[in-house]
């Protein structure tokens, strides 16, 4: 069973930057790291349906939704244990929960905009992030 935990959220007035963590433990019993994992962000605003934001395959491809393209980066470290999102150029718009995904299919080739919530297995508890204008 693989436990998810996020950190690193906060509040920030726009136009800055917060990076975001998630951090995975331990490893799968079959020995994989989270390395050959899809991994993702999402984000839920309240009265809003939860929305993938980027997501990462095994190769370390990674992809984004439209509304956080060039100012958003996914990336996870080489032991597949942590998974980052770096904002910057904050949004009022970006104020979400932010929640790390996982799962054991590989994702290469899948964009974030064919992703939902039931393509994943695994979640965090989610860290909140809030810009205020």
């Amino acid at each position: 069973q693989v436990t998810l935990s996020e950190s690193g959220g906060g509040s920030v007035k726009a136009g800055g930057s917060l990076r975001v963590s998630c951090t995975a433990s331990p490893y799968t019993s079959s020995g994989y790291s989270l390395s050959n994992y899809c991994m993702a962000w999402f984000r839920q605003a309240p009265g809003k349906e939860r929305e993938g934001v980027a997501a990462i395959d095994s190769d370390g491809s990674s992809s984004y939704a439209d509304p956080v393209k060039g100012r958003f980066t996914i990336s996870k470290d080489n032991a597949g244990k942590t998974l980052y999102l770096q904002m910057n150029s904050l949004k009022p718009e970006d104020t979400a929960m932010y929640y790390c995904a996982a799962d054991t299919w590989s994702c290469t080739g899948a964009t974030i905009a064919a992703m939902t919530s039931d393509d994943f297995g695994y979640w965090g508890q989610g860290t909140q992030v809030t810009v205020s204008s």
